[in-house]
């Protein structure tokens, strides 16, 4: 299998080979062209030039020629991506409907027109589909590319559904939240955005990053911007050049409560790292192949999800398959045999067969009553686990090296994102614990988890414009 991302002119390709034991040996490549392969509205400008890059990618990756499954990621700005709620008493069946309704209202052209399939996320009492279309001029341009090769393109994957794959597994079952996703890499910036649901309809963000302009002044800039909208609740950062920045101190720079990928990966998706070799046991380069990565691990859980999967079956379709020569002879027969078996199954069925056989009857048993145990009363829990919950940790004592201890008393609970700073002043006596408005049962979590460390801290609200859910001030008065 060959993972290849093309963008406007870099190509990003895995290599995954199975083993026996059901582990995947893997090879990658990536390189940036002084041409252009693909527009801002995701056309291919020139075949022969696309067709060449991949061929010299394949060839570096996989001299045995063998490797001829394609699965092609291309960039959001190549489909439409729309966006529906679906009811919730709705049937799978007709869910299709509801998609092709969608693309039909949207979208000015005849639906022959497209290629389509859509990603349904279900949360609480809300369904949502994500509908990625493809116009099918626009793929004929790639196809021509991968044909020249020899190649075939198994499923096609917009890069936003690649992305959100590699942090959906973060996000909380019953908050709905937006989602900034940043690659940094190479001096450029790209960002898209999402909610709960999946990548929005939004386009992508795109800034060079230099030593005029850091990537904290940007991204402070254009957060800004995003939330005369709506307010952003986290950002992930990934990219090779994010390998170096602080979750806190680009937390409290930007003013978004930042996860990097480099910290999402181990701890959610370990299963999948442990599938994935690569040669002289080096680490996987995830950052690097970020969207690789993520369209890997949606192949595996989206099994069905192909954008070619529904094209047209008109004349006009660009995967329509050859048409086969049956032999009338062998036709006539199969159909005459099938008949004679129907006609004959009508017959027997119509027979008494009770005539010719007699059952014994069997006794009813009766039924013995058997106290319904009574259930026990269950033990009130918090809705939110702790590891799901984003806390700030400020030192009002001014105890040098404090918070650090008080964080690891924390993460020994199961909390894990955790940030640190100082707080205005170090004349705190009493520990102090905000949280949002109406959340009293994570307050008395918290304090229950740190009985031991404090006795009597202040419970207090916390600002719902605060990106942390909880804030603890700890005091002279925390052991």
């Amino acid at each position: 299998m060959i993972y290849i991302y093309i963008d406007k002119s870099k190509l990003k390709l895995l290599l995954l080979k199975k083993s026996l034991m059901g582990q995947y040996e893997v090879s990658s490549y990536q390189k940036r062209h002084n041409v252009t392969f693909i527009d801002d509205q995701g056309n291919v400008t020139n075949i022969d030039l696309l067709a060449s890059a991949i061929k010299e990618a394949t060839t570096s990756l996989s001299q045995n020629g063998k490797d001829k499954e394609l699965y092609v990621v291309l960039p959001q700005t190549a489909f439409y991506i729309l966006r529906t709620e679906v009811p919730m008493d709705v049937v799978p069946g007709a869910v299709d409907s509801f998609v092709k309704e969608k693309i039909r209202s949207s979208l000015s052209e005849e639906i022959d027109s497209y290629i389509s399939d859509y990603l349904s996320i279900q949360k609480e009492n809300q369904r949502e589909i994500t509908i990625a279309v493809l116009e099918k001029s626009k793929w004929k341009g790639y196809q021509d590319a991968i044909s020249l090769l020899g190649l075939r393109a198994t499923s096609v994957i917009p890069d936003t559904i690649a992305y959100f794959t590699m942090f959906e597994k973060t996000l909380r079952k019953e908050k709905k939240e937006q989602i900034l996703y940043v690659n940094f890499e190479d001096s450029e910036l790209v960002a898209y955005r999402f909610d709960s649901y999946g990548p929005l309809e939004t386009p992508r963000f795109y800034s060079l990053v230099n030593d005029n302009k850091s990537l904290e002044d940007v991204l402070k800039k254009q957060v800004g911007e995003f939330e005369k909208e709506v307010k952003l609740n986290r950002l992930i950062l990934s990219g090779k050049d994010s390998d170096t920045i602080r979750q806190d101190t680009f937390t409290k720079n930007t003013g978004v409560w930042t996860n990097p990928l480099k910290r999402i990966i181990p701890q959610f998706y370990q299963e999948y790292l442990k599938i994935l070799l690569v040669p002289g046991a080096k680490p996987l380069p995830i950052l690097e192949y970020d969207v690789c990565v993520g369209a890997f691990i949606f192949s595996l859980e989206h099994k069905q999800f192909s954008v070619l999967k529904k094209n047209s079956t008109s004349s006009a379709s660009l995967l329509s398959l050859p048409k086969a020569n049956l032999p009338k002879k062998e036709v006539f027969i199969f159909l005459s045999s099938f008949l004679l078996s129907f006609l004959l199954f009508i017959v027997l069925s119509s027979l008494n067969v009770q005539k010719f056989i007699t059952l014994p009857m069997k006794a009813t048993p009766t039924p013995t009553t058997v106290p319904s145990p009574i259930p026990a009363t269950p033990t009130p829990s918090p809705s939110i686990a702790r590891k799901d919950l984003k806390i700030k940790v400020l030192n009002g004592s001014g105890i040098a090296g404090k918070a650090t201890v008080v964080k690891n008393i924390l993460k020994e609970k199961g909390y894990e994102e955790i940030l640190t700073d100082n707080a205005d002043n170090y004349d705190f006596t009493t520990t102090v614990i905000q949280v949002k408005k109406n959340q009293t049962g994570i307050s008395e979590m918290v304090k229950t988890d740190l009985k031991d460390n404090v006795v009597s801290p202040k419970i207090a609200e916390l600002d719902d414009k605060e990106t942390a859910d909880v804030v603890i001030t700890f005091g002279t008065d925390f052991k």
